[in-house]
């Protein structure tokens, strides 16, 4: 999995707004190691610091702050089932006063699937069984018999999330196109 936790900082002193980030990325770096992350999972990133003032955007009257600050801290692991219950302790964080920005797209964790190889000639097995059954029923309602394999192609195996809200859950396919000699 590929978790970044984002969060944002406002400041109208620089030197401030990194002591801050400084401090926030640590509270979130010791809430990972206490749910059971390692240091070697852990990662921060550098803050992407915008200056309004220097953009033309600033407007004290609209927007108090000139510094406004994205951070990320983002965890590689294989630790899917620690990942999903540490998720639903972040509302920690919150009350720590460190604002995370969780609805952004990039935001959301990515969890990918590595044991292809280990599926694959099962997948492939059951494909090619589920092929010769659809062709001998074909057959079958034709009053023909199906004989030796004249050819077969293997499609691509596609890997899907169940669906949006359980991304941790996968979805294997693959496609086998097989033509069979008719034996009548």
């Amino acid at each position: 999995a590929i978790w970044p936790i984002k969060f944002n900082d406002a400041s109208n002193e620089l030197e401030s707004l990194y002591a801050t980030i400084q401090k926030k990325s640590g509270v979130i770096e010791k809430f990972l190691l206490d749910n059971g992350f390692s240091e070697d999972e852990i990662s921060v990133s550098p803050p992407s610091i915008r200056d309004l003032k220097a953009q033309g955007y600033y407007d004290a009257s609209k927007n108090p702050f000139r510094y406004t600050s994205i951070s990320t801290v983002t965890v590689y692991t294989e630790k899917i089932d620690n990942v999903l219950s540490t998720q639903d302790k972040l509302i920690d964080l919150g009350k720590k006063g460190i604002a995370l920005a969780t609805q952004d797209w990039d935001s959301r964790v990515q969890y990918l699937f590595t044991k292809l190889n280990d599926i694959k000639p099962d997948m492939i097995e059951e494909a090619t069984k589920n092929a010769r059954e659809a062709a001998e029923k074909f057959a079958n309602d034709s009053n023909s018999e199906i004989g030796k394999i004249k050819s077969a192609t293997q499609g691509q195996f596609t890997i899907n999330n169940r669906d949006s809200n359980t991304s941790h859950i996968k979805t294997v396919r693959v496609v086998v196109t097989l033509q069979y000699y008719l034996a009548d």
